[in-house]
């Protein structure tokens, strides 16, 4: 009797890893075209491409000749693609950008034929809490992994619910998604004996009915001649989806899947090569929180913005990979995916580049022109480069802006001694030089001046210009000294109040009175050595850590630097042993840098003595001295205080983390990431031969015992002996070391990386403050949001005309008015953050996630007449009323929302 086995044929593969892309590249094609070969030749044999279009695309780029064929064979079923674009490491990415994935995946997979309706997660390291509601949102009804699975879960299916409580059902892959590998191994007449063994195996984890046999491997066709054993064979697609989708009576299992009990999760990935990380956040802000934004508002129906936007989103996803932005790849895989993540920023800011020339041309050349990334309104600060002689900013009302100098900039650019003069000729372009415009000019005995400017007045003549210098040179031979100055200018911190998503114009004009007091309550100068801006007071102790006090809430001997060893590998953190841990500096200095009203500064400088390696059996005696720069820095108005981590990494083989102590005992974290705030505990769960280090990702803050972080990009932390500790850098040399401490088994190839060791300059920043009460009642969504995105300024060029007020963004016509205040999309709402917003097709696509631990409402007020709500792939449903261009939007705890928004006319 045939056993009651469905056999699954399939490839795992990495699109780049121990060899960079186009290496494996060259092995998928020679895969698949043996897979495809079989297929045209066995009608029976059926075929899983991993869950990721981004391998077939490749695949098709080298062979475009058999895309009518793969589109068949999709159609038909045989051969299931999709659902994803790339198996992302879904922490290490934002939730914006998991959900870009799916919507890229299953639509390329459903021009080829239609996609997998199968969350099919095979090997990423873990997975994070809103992952079902995003599966659900887009019609999948199933999951489908490997890792993470707690060891409560006793069968191969179970009800994974997410943050929000969207339940999916989920089939776990017991001994993973090769637990057939070896199924058709060694010769035919023992197949019935591994098909015993392997039901044996597998029939505990799933008591009645066929069992899944994941027949594949890493980066390898399984084998042609496998329909000849008379078994079942299938796609993921028909086996999972042929079982119920209820979860009732499944074990259920909440939130992130972040256990070590059944499968390693790698958690060293976390803060391997943290450059790429830092990078990887930059990226997606300016694509996600600018470029796509500001160009649906302020540029509607641009077609070039639209390409280069889609340009840059299949950049940023195809370097989320669990084996790219990971940084467990070897060095020549991370300077592939070092540039792939900088060409997705750059292809970004050219979309913002777009939007600021635009707004510039709008504007004088004596005005600034500030936007608000955020859809709430921001009082916040902006640096403007001013001449001296203009160094202070009038508001549109015609009110002063609260201001303050910062420095002055060097005057004089360039002397050179010329032997004739008509040289200088040849330096001019019109009115450039040196990138500015010129001003005036003068000649005084040898010396020959020449001033420049950002923005020149009217009047210049280059003729003019060429006289005077061909009179010089005829007047006097030379040589000549040809000195090139700047007008001075100042650079000035200005408070700005900008409605959402909207802006203000500002006019530079003569500083005759002094600056109003600051939008900041309390504020006094403060002794020396501290920081206050009356809602936060600093204080440096003697070794350089910090003391801050709040209303209510204070934390002392705040960043504290240890240096510890790491005989690990980019997978792994290992100690070595024994350990030795450097916190105490030999020196320290304190110097302020600047004093209020605005910003206040001060610049800690400690000295250390870092061993300069590591060996598994301790640290090398030979230290090296590194000077680690703490730049501390308190604004108006803002309750943290914002820190800068600077030092230059010399050593090698060790782990750099940024202390701070509890204000209370803690024994739960909560941090900020991928739509979701998850809560944590001091512990993780082993079980599977790897050290289960309670080192956990965050991304947007994290917070315990009253002391929070708002960060820059996903870090990773620990909470330890009573403080938090976060991961500056971690340097090691191996991709993945065979004896590893805290690992049973290698994770890859034992291969050196020595750009892993990241050497050279490293900067971390984030910020820090005392709170009281939950995270969610301190506000964190909203301090988060405004710590990460800045307000946008950009200087005038008045190369267009300044109308009378017109039309809004996204009004369907250009914004002429010298201010914008209040037209513009605003999205209200108790712990409501929105997460994008972009122009798709005739409507505003608007996606928002309720942070917050109960129910709230998101209040979407604008320029629109009509909405609706869609899923997450922007397929819209169900009509809401608007009423004066405003909905109410119910939302359960953690619901994320998508609204299209028709606008107005």
């Amino acid at each position: 009797m045939t056993p009651d086995i469905v056999v699954v044929p399939h490839t795992h593969w990495d699109r780049e890893w121990y060899l960079p892309f186009q290496r494996f590249r060259l092995g998928l094609v020679r895969m698949l075209d043996e897979v495809l070969d079989t297929m045209a030749a066995d009608p029976g044999y059926r075929f899983t491409m991993d869950g990721q279009l981004a391998a077939l695309e490749d695949y098709l780029e080298i062979r475009p000749e058999r895309l009518p064929a793969v589109r068949r064979l999709v159609a038909e079923g045989r051969f299931a693609a999709g659902p994803w674009l790339i198996l992302a490491d879904e922490f290490l990415c934002s939730g914006e950008t998991l959900i870009r994935n799916l919507e890229y995946g299953m639509r390329g997979a459903a021009e080829l034929g239609g996609a997998m309706h199968v969350g099919y997660l095979p090997d990423q390291f873990g997975h994070c809490a809103q992952m079902p509601q995003i599966l659900r949102q887009a019609g999948l009804e199933h999951a489908c992994l490997w890792r993470g699975v707690p060891a409560s879960v006793d069968r191969d299916a179970f009800a994974w619910i997410g943050a929000d409580g969207t339940a999916v059902r989920t089939q776990y892959l017991p001994g993973g998604y090769g637990n057939a590998v070896a199924l058709f191994s060694g010769p035919p007449e023992a197949l019935p004996d591994r098909l015993a063994a392997f039901t044996e195996t597998l029939r505990p984890w799933h008591p009645a009915g066929p069992l899944l046999a994941m027949y594949g491997a890493d980066h390898s066709a399984p084998a042609a001649d496998i329909t000849a054993a008379g078994l079942r064979i299938a796609t993921l697609h028909d086996y999972v989806t042929a079982q119920d989708p209820s979860v009732t009576g499944l074990p259920a299992v909440h939130g992130e899947l972040r256990s070590h009990a059944r499968a390693n999760i790698l958690p060293g990935v976390i803060s391997a090569r943290m450059p790429a990380k830092q990078a990887m956040a930059r990226a997606e802000r300016v694509v996600t929180r600018y470029a796509e934004p500001l160009s649906a508002l302020w540029l509607p129906g641009g077609t070039a913005a639209a390409k280069l936007l889609d340009m840059a989103w299949r950049r940023l996803i195809a370097c989320s990979g669990h084996d790219s932005i990971t940084g467990c790849g070897a060095d020549e895989t991370a300077q592939q995916v070092a540039a792939r993540i900088a060409e997705a920023e750059q292809i970004g800011q050219a979309v913002v580049d777009m939007v600021s020339a635009s707004l510039a041309d709008r504007a004088s050349r004596d005005a600034l022109v500030v936007v608000n990334p955020s859809s709430f309104p921001r009082t916040a600060l902006v640096l403007a480069d001013l001449p001296e002689s203009r160094a202070a900013l009038s508001a549109p009302d015609g009110g002063r802006v609260p201001a303050q100098r910062l420095e002055l900039a060097p005057t004089l650019l360039d002397e050179t001694v010329m032997d004739d003069l008509t040289q200088l000729l040849g330096r001019i372009h019109e009115r450039e030089l040196f990138g500015q415009e010129i001003v005036s000019w003068s000649a005084d005995g040898d010396v020959f001046t020449i001033v420049v400017g950002r923005h020149a007045t009217p009047g210049y003549d280059y003729a003019d210009l060429r006289a005077a210098v061909l009179d010089g040179a005829a007047t006097r031979p030379g040589p000549w000294r040809v000195r090139t100055r700047a007008e001075p200018v100042v650079t000035v911190a200005a408070q700005v109040t900008v409605a959402p998503f909207g802006r203000t114009v500002l006019t530079s004009v003569p500083a005759s009175e002094p600056a109003p007091a600051p939008d900041s309550p309390g504020w006094a100068r403060p002794a020396e050595g501290t920081l206050d801006n009356g809602l936060l007071r600093v204080t440096v102790a003697p070794d350089g850590t910090l003391s801050l006090f709040a209303d209510g809430a204070e934390a002392h001997g705040v960043g504290r630097v240890v240096d510890g060893g790491d005989a690990g590998d980019t997978y792994n953190h290992a100690p070595p042993r024994p350990d030795t841990l450097v916190d105490t500096p030999g020196r320290v200095e304190v110097e302020s840098v600047c004093t209020g009203p605005l910003v206040s500064v001060l610049e800690i400088r400690r000295d250390y003595a870092w061993p300069s390696g590591a060996t598994p059996d301790g640290r090398s005696p030979v230290t090296e001295n590194v000077t680690v720069t703490t730049r501390a820095e308190l604004r108006a108005g803002e309750p943290y205080l914002r820190l800068e981590m600077s030092f230059d990494n010399r050593c090698r083989d060790h782990r750099v983390r940024w202390h701070a102590p509890l204000p209370s005992p803690a024994a739960e974290s909560f941090s900020e990431g991928q739509l979701s705030v998850v809560r944590r505990g001091l512990t993780g769960e082993g079980g599977c031969g790897e050290e289960p280090l309670p080192t956990f990702p965050a991304e947007g803050f994290v917070t315990a015992g009253g002391l929070a972080v708002l960060l820059d990009q996903v870090t990773e932390y620990e909470l330890t002996g009573g403080e938090l500790a976060l991961t500056l850098i971690r340097s090691v040399g191996l991709l993945s070391r065979n004896r590893n401490a805290y690992r049973d088994e290698p994770a890859g190839p034992q291969l050196p990386t020595p750009a892993a060791q990241c050497p050279g300059p490293v900067t971390t920043r984030l910020a820090v403050l005392p709170h009281t009460g939950a995270w969610h009642e301190a506000g964190l969504p909203r301090l988060a949001e405004e710590y990460r995105h800045a307000l946008l300024a950009v200087p005038g060029s008045g190369r267009a005309p300044v109308a009378s007020p017109a039309a809004s963004p996204g009004a369907g016509g250009p914004d002429t008015s010298p201010e914008h205040a209040g037209a513009s999309l605003a999205v209200e709402g108790t712990g409501v953050v929105l997460t994008a917003l972009r122009e798709r097709g005739d409507v505003l696509e608007i996606r928002v996630v309720a942070e917050h631990p109960s129910a709230t409402e998101a209040v979407v007020r604008g320029p629109f007449d009509a909405a609706r709500r869609a899923d997450v792939l922007g397929v819209a449903g169900e009509r809401l009323e608007v009423t004066g261009g405003v909905v109410r939007l119910p939302l359960r705890p953690f619901e994320i929302a998508t609204l299209h928004l028709t606008r107005t006319g």
